[in-house]
């Protein structure tokens, strides 16, 4: 008898170790449970804010500088165009592909599309010289600037605008869009657990943090002087990125993401005008809000 009970604790360790391996065995065959070797394709939709910068215009007949221009984004809000596959361009929204290397580590490219709007309601300090010809519109603005508070408002004196011709000094925006086409290392982890939730398959929690770096490569609209604005994409400059998102997986194959993602932009070549002698440059802190669905898959 006294045999008997010394085999039952060895017996009760037996068992227990075999249910924990089993349980662990349930948890490698969960689809949640490996990330390695899976693709992810993700489209959402941002909210951006800008730093203050400092903008440089230089052609044959100027050179003068815009210090601390303020500048804000473009929302559309909650509309279809983010799904018109014909308009899908319009709102500012964030496209990204991604391949899980390992179960902890991805590697995507995406672009992000932001919109960025010199506020034209603002009055800025202008520092340099514009000596355009007499016969165009924005030679009334010709001289010497020096620190020289200049009224930045859109439109002719019929608008309320700063001169009587109806030439503003200034209109500039990057609204198709200011196009941050980078590649991005992140890491994922699982944290359903912290919210008692069992890694299954159903609803899976995950936190994500990355770093990035790409070109940008912005469509353009400035009104400058008068002058005939110029309509193309164009690399105009690079980035760098960092962000941190939380992740909802549901189904094994579908999440929805929100990200905080702040950078850096220094665009040193963008075109102003239809004239390659002229050509504007700026740097500035950008801070993204990220909302986005997306689906992660095996091939």
């Amino acid at each position: 008898m006294k045999n008997k009970f010394l085999f039952l604790p060895f017996f009760l360790m037996c068992f227990a170790v075999n249910t924990f391996a089993q349980e662990e065995i349930a948890i490698q065959d969960k689809y949640t449970a490996h990330n390695k070797g899976k693709f992810f394709v993700s489209w959402g939709g941002n909210r951006d804010s800008y730093s203050k910068s400092d903008v440089t215009f230089r052609g044959k007949d100027y050179n003068f500088t815009v210090d601390n221009m303020k500048a804000h984004d473009k929302p559309k809000g909650w509309h279809v165009d983010y799904i018109n596959p014909a308009r899908m361009t319009i709102p500012q929204t964030n496209l990204k592909f991604g391949y899980f290397i390992n179960d902890h580590y991805s590697v995507a490219i995406g672009v992000d599309h932001m919109k960025y709007v010199m506020t034209q309601n603002q009055i800025a300090n202008v520092t340099g010289t514009i000596n355009l010809p007499e016969d165009q519109p924005g030679s009334i603005y010709n001289g010497d600037y020096n620190n020289t508070p200049v009224d930045m408002s859109q439109g002719g004196a019929e608008e309320g605008g700063n001169n009587g011709n109806g030439t503003a000094f200034l209109m500039y925006e990057h609204t198709d869009g200011l196009n941050y086409i980078n590649t991005e290392v992140s890491r994922h982890d699982d944290v359903s657990k912290w919210f008692g939730l069992p890694n299954i398959d159903k609803v899976q929690i995950n936190l994500t943090e990355g770093l990035g770096g790409g070109i940008l490569y912005p469509k353009t609209n400035t009104t400058l002087l008068g002058k005939e604005r110029h309509d193309d994409f164009h690399v105009s400059g690079y980035g760098v990125s960092a962000k941190a998102g939380i992740n909802f997986t549901f189904f094994k194959h579908f999440y929805l993401q929100g990200e905080l993602k702040g950078g850096y932009i220094n665009m040193q070549d963008i075109r102003t005008t239809q004239s390659s002698d002229d050509s504007a440059s700026q740097d500035f802190f950008f801070f993204q809000r990220i909302i986005a669905v997306g689906g992660i898959f095996r091939i």
